[in-house]
């Protein structure tokens, strides 16, 4: 067992799907198999639900495959989904997780009172670097990661459908011009205090636990101890 800094290119150790699985069930959230071959958690009002869509290779963000997708609701029985949130593989499971445990915890998870610079304070706050040509973008102090409020690509939902709308943005990419470790895109209607809870995760200095390390980030973390 390694335990390394940063958790930003550490990976999700191959096990992303079961770990949040289990926080899910933790949390009293509910489980099925679809016929998709996904599996669909949804929280005991209704109102949240997080889905594994690995296997139904539904689109990808920057070249990788989307693995879970969040959603909220405003009612239990509304058919669409007032904003998603979608994940690639590889994504720190630990910074995944406490955004979970914070969409659960919200009363109505599609209201939010903190605007975007709380997003950025979150960063910052960690040694993060704030880019002066694009004042809604940090990055590590490594530039290997990237939080930006940017327009969003094709293919994110949101229950806002007016077109070039922007939401939150988070990719790593360990080395420049390399392919990315990870990816994660927040459509424009989630509350930027749900996005500041994952920024603050990702940007965390506390070392995490890994089995193992993906190949790409060699030389890029510092294995803190041995276990």
């Amino acid at each position: 067992m390694y335990w390394v800094t940063p958790r930003h290119l550490a990976g999700d150790d191959g096990d992303l799907a079961e770990r949040m699985g289990d926080i899910l069930v933790g949390l009293g959230w509910r489980m099925w198999p679809t016929s998709r071959d996904t599996l669909l958690y949804v929280s005991p009002d209704g109102l949240r639900g997080a889905e594994w869509i690995l296997a139904a290779h539904p689109f990808e963000l920057g070249g990788l495959p989307v693995a879970w997708q969040l959603s909220a609701r405003s009612h239990a029985a509304s058919a669409i989904a007032e904003w998603n949130v979608y994940f690639t593989a590889g994504v720190p499971p630990e910074a995944l997780a406490d955004l979970l445990v914070a969409i659960d915890a919200r009363e109505a998870p599609d209201v939010g009172f903190e605007g975007p610079e709380s997003v950025l304070t979150a960063l910052s706050t960690q040694g993060w670097l704030r880019d002066v040509d694009r004042p809604r973008t940090a990055a590590d102090p490594g530039f290997s990661c990237t939080v930006s409020l940017e327009l969003l690509p094709p293919l994110i939902q949101d229950v806002d459908p007016r077109p070039d709308l922007v939401g939150w943005q988070a990719w790593a990419e360990p080395v420049l011009g390399a392919p990315y470790l990870w990816c994660a895109n927040f459509s424009a209607s989630v509350p930027h205090d749900l996005v500041a809870a994952f920024a603050s995760s990702l940007a965390s200095p506390v070392p995490v636990p890994r089995r193992h390390l993906p190949e790409s980030t060699e030389g890029r973390l510092s294995v803190v101890r041995r276990s």
